[in-house]
């Protein structure tokens, strides 16, 4: 890849949102897996709160469920970004949760595949 021409989407969620009856992060991996994204890394936070959140949220190790922070952050060239990006655009808007979505330039040093 090179480097001036690539981007990071980062998609700011809940790990309990849901679109439809899918987990938000797990829809969205998806969905980049089909459209043939370079990669995605979904992060879970362990402390965070949102503007509609009426409590922080923090990852305690004697709860069952755990309502946490993720970060569903996605590599590519701003090209494929944009078009992903209009591509779910829809779905995290009538979503019922609130998100936070981020797109940034990105220089990336090195891009290495692993063997198989």
């Amino acid at each position: 890849m090179a480097t001036a021409n690539n981007s990071v989407l980062k998609i700011y969620a809940s790990s309990t949102d849901k679109i439809g009856f899918e987990l938000l992060y797990e829809k969205i991996v998806v969905m980049a897996k089909q459209q043939g994204m370079a990669g995605v890394t979904v992060y879970r936070g362990i402390m965070g709160f949102g503007p509609s959140s009426n409590q922080i949220s923090s990852s305690r190790f004697w709860e069952l469920t755990e309502k946490l922070p993720v970060v569903i952050e996605i590599i590519d060239r701003t090209a494929a970004i944009e078009k992903f990006y209009t591509h779910i655009e829809k779905d995290l808007a009538v979503q019922s949760k609130g998100c936070l979505v981020t797109i940034h330039p990105v220089e990336i040093r090195l891009q290495k595949a692993g063997r198989k």
